[in-house]
């Protein structure tokens, strides 16, 4: 009772000292007017986003990722009950460009029927990335479904770390992001690394290019490719900043800089400055490591995509990958204008691309990649059907490792301590319990576009059509993807004879399905 006696005065004391700290202060009319009861405002304001999220919104409104679809995700990663119940609850008549999947009835590919078919089943790129240019390292990758680049400083280290333990587990690639090769890159997963503006891990003490040193880096790790970044769907042809108060020495270490010190990534290369002169560096760097070299860019003026095209088809030299990321890719940080209005959406940026390669019978020779929310599997099946051989993802393996979109990427303040540097809530995150998560996520999305294709009639993602999906177009038509897109009907598909080599591979992997024996009557 004493206690409470000294409380009571306490409280009121300290309310009345925040009620004259209110009416003296001049920046905020409404805590002025309003004493302690306006900075109820700026309370639910600072929570509105979980409001949101957990009370208010329906199963579809949330952007970038809906209810649905990280409850998907979330159930995928689990190993959950990933199903949903009573029919769909998407407006699908009356959602202008909503895509359509059309199954087939009689299909080459058979179906199995039980339960848990296709989990472990293993899904193969239909290209052999390099062999088109004869690389000496070339492959084909044991996954179409690979983890997007992720700076480790973008990123904590547990979360790389989970990524990587995830990736060896689900036997899929896993993009370095353009921050350098990490110690918990190193823990068992394969690697494509990525070359940014700023070469971290691969320069010297002046900032610039050092071949030497990528060579060595590209000795000690599992590297399988090389992936020059030349702009993100995010942020692009915009330059980034790592703020001193985050450039640890481990950070410092891995990219190579100063520690305790801003460290700035260029907007533009200085090893190239046209076409030519990066199709010089990419024939240079497969030269000298005998890797399979790509490109990473968002889709803007098509001049370039035509320049490039033109004198691969023309000089023989050439990228052997080409990553497309859609405009609505995600990043740690961007100004709004970028994340919202610059850069083409996925479907209309790939398109295009893919057409000025297949306008100079180049298709066959690239492989293609495909990121920005196509870690779907609705999203990821159009992506195949206009021609990429293998998806990206990168906020859907956050989610799988337990992001739970609180969109604070850019505070250091994740709290899941996926993307943040602030150890305390990185300790959260236990690698070796959220790798498995994110390889289960992994198998989940394969087994499904594994279904799929089935369902279409065929035995694997990358041999799905345009004729495949149709794209509604108000309430009664709609429109087939080569038409919506402007593709001739042989496009979207691997050669004949990596068509051949994969339904070769698949077969033998993956078991057909059939029916009960038909009766005595049964016609033919």
């Amino acid at each position: 009772m004493s206690w409470a006696r000294r409380a009571v005065p306490a409280a009121v004391a300290a309310v009345a000292a925040l009620a004259a700290r209110d009416l003296l202060q001049r920046d905020h009319a409404l805590r002025r007017n309003f004493p302690v009861l306006g900075r109820a405002r700026y309370l639910i304001e600072s929570i509105g986003p979980e409001l949101r999220q957990y009370i208010v919104a329906g199963n579809d409104e949330e952007r970038p990722f809906t209810r649905d679809q990280r409850r998907w995700v979330y159930a995928s990663a689990k190993q959950e009950n990933n199903y949903f119940g009573f029919g769909t609850d998407n407006d699908i008549e009356h959602t202008s460009g909503y895509p359509i999947i059309k199954h087939r009835t009689f299909g080459r590919a058979v179906p199995p029927s039980a339960p848990t078919a296709g989990h472990d089943v293993t899904l193969p790129c239909a290209k052999v990335l390099g062999a088109a240019r004869g690389r000496a390292r070339a492959f084909r990758p044991e996954s179409v479904v690979n983890i997007s680049g992720m700076s480790f400083g973008s990123l904590s280290a547990n979360a790389v770390e989970a990524l990587n333990r995830g990736a060896a587990l689900a036997g899929c690639l896993q993009n370095t992001g353009e921050g350098g090769l990490s110690p918990y890159h190193r823990m068992g997963g394969e690697l494509v690394f990525q070359l940014g503006t700023a070469y971290f891990g691969c320069r010297d003490e002046q900032g610039r290019f050092s071949l030497p040193r990528l060579k060595d880096l590209v000795a000690s790790a599992p590297v399988r490719a090389l992936e020059i970044k030349l702009s993100q769907g995010a942020k692009p042809s915009l330059g980034g900043l790592l703020p001193a108060a985050k450039v640890s020495a481990e950070i410092a270490a891995t990219r190579g800089v100063p520690a305790g010190q801003d460290c700035v990534s260029p907007s533009r290369h200085a090893e190239f400055s046209d076409c030519d002169s990066l199709l010089d560096w990419v024939e240079l760097l497969a030269a000298e490591t005998g890797l399979p070299v790509g490109i990473k860019s968002a889709v803007g003026d098509l001049g370039f995509w035509e320049d490039l095209a033109t004198l691969m088809r023309d000089t023989g030299r050439g990228v052997d990958f080409v990553t497309v990321d859609g405009g609505e890719g995600g990043t740690g940080a961007a100004p709004l204008i970028f994340s919202d209005s610059v850069s083409l959406p996925f479907q209309q940026g790939f398109s295009r691309v893919y057409r000025t390669f297949a306008e100079r019978d180049l298709h066959e020779k690239v492989v293609f990649v495909g990121a920005g929310k196509l870690g779907l599997p609705d999203n990821a099946v159009v992506a195949f059907a206009l021609g990429a051989d293998m998806v990206n993802v990168g906020r859907e393996a956050m989610l799988a490792i337990g992001c739970i979109q609180a969109q604070k990427c850019h505070t250091d303040t994740c709290p899941t301590g996926v993307a943040t540097q602030n150890a305390w809530l990185a300790r959260g995150l236990d690698p070796a319990r959220k790798s498995v998560r994110a390889a289960n996520y992994i198998r989940t999305l394969r087994r499904d576009l594994v279904k799929v294709a089935e369902a279409c009639g065929v035995e694997h993602p990358g041999l799905i059509g345009t004729d495949a999906v149709e794209i509604l177009d108000g309430r009664t038509s709609s429109i087939p993807l080569d038409r919506a897109f402007g593709y001739r009907p042989e496009w979207g598909m691997p050669s004949a004879a990596d068509r051949a080599e994969i339904v070769r591979l698949m077969t033998a992997e993956a078991p057909q399905g059939g029916s009960a024996p038909p009766s005595p009557t049964a016609v033919g």
